[in-house]
């Protein structure tokens, strides 16, 4: 069966053209990936831009849980936080 766009938006047909025409992937491999459901357990620096790749790659549901505080000794690779948020829920 020939890959159909259903379930894919114009939009996210076009912003993830470049995946839909690597062969390994395609649309049902596309429409996969956006259905994926990915929770990602901690929001350290590492992770926090792995949350965010995976939202980029076209995962419509990726989930963050971290149940510690921002720290300034860490901000250097907090990507979603800054100096007011010192202090508090990541």
């Amino acid at each position: 069966m020939p890959d159909s766009p259903s379930n894919l938006s114009p939009a996210e047909l076009t912003r993830y053209s470049r995946h839909i025409l690597l062969g390994e992937i395609g649309v049902e491999g596309q429409r996969k990936i956006a259905a994926a459901r990915v929770l990602v357990i901690g929001a350290g620096g590492l992770r926090q831009s792995g949350g965010a790749l995976s939202r980029g790659r076209g995962r419509r549901h990726p989930r963050i849980a971290d149940f510690d505080e921002v720290a300034a000794h860490n901000l250097q690779r907090q990507l979603l936080h800054d100096d007011a948020a010192v202090g508090e829920s990541k």
